[in-house]
């Protein structure tokens, strides 16, 4: 269960977590296969799009996601033997910029805010791609850090560090909630931080057997966790 003094911000991974990713992802996919000879299984290329994108983020020098993104599709996709152009790389970016938030997102945000606590979105994009999910969100988002703007990707404590020197935040001053424990769970055990994994059965485990401090299946349930900590 979460302890210690209550936090000035709650920080959130987005992709999974807030916003409807590997729905978004396999629509993308889909349509970028559609019309295409052959038969070709979506979620092959999904995987393969992921391994490739997260081993060019861990890469030197920075690149911005825009260009790991359509890289990554294009080596994908090369490796199931289907050829690819700029306009798949153009329709996997716009699908992620409109990519929707979990149904219970808005409203779990919205309870947040109205007890006092500052919220923060820390993702591994641009700000560019991210600005059209943020939109969806309500309002109530009232700091975005980016891969762009600390030129690092999780699970790189650089882009956490960069996070709590923009907000003027130790790591007593934030919980970090998120649903990737390959990429947030590694990084916050590494830093010390007080953690929540959103476990939405999609598989995905924390390495080595971690335990983040509370797990919840969706986020409509971090207001009643809170209320449970003495943090309202």
């Amino acid at each position: 269960m979460l302890s210690g003094p209550r936090p000035a911000w709650v920080t959130f991974d987005c992709y999974g977590t807030l916003i409807q990713w590997d729905e978004g992802l396999r629509d993308a996919v889909l349509a970028i296969l559609a019309g295409r000879t052959g038969a070709i299984d979506p979620g092959r290329l999904i995987e393969a799009y992921d391994r490739h994108e997260h081993a060019i983020e861990q890469a030197e020098p920075h690149r911005r996601f825009r260009d790991i993104a359509g890289t990554a599709l294009r080596l994908a996709m090369q490796e199931l033997g289907v050829a690819s152009d700029e306009r798949d790389a153009a329709t996997l970016t716009g699908a992620i910029s409109r990519m929707p938030p979990f149904p219970e997102v808005v409203p779990a945000l919205a309870a947040l805010k109205a007890v006092g606590f500052r919220l923060c979105i820390i993702s591994n994009t641009d700000d560019d791609v991210i600005a059209g999910n943020v939109a969806q969100l309500g309002g109530h988002i009232d700091r975005v850090v980016t891969a762009q703007q600390a030129g690092a990707y999780k699970p790189s404590r650089r882009i956490f560090e960069h996070a709590h020197q923009a907000l003027g935040a130790g790591k007593n001053d934030v919980v970090h909630v998120c649903a990737s424990p390959h990429l947030d769970l590694v990084a916050t055990r590494a830093l010390g931080l007080r953690d929540v994994w959103i476990d939405r059965g999609t598989g995905r485990r924390p390495a080595d057997g971690y335990a983040p401090d509370a797990v919840l299946p969706t986020l409509d349930g971090l207001p009643a966790l809170f209320k449970d900590a003495g943090w309202f």
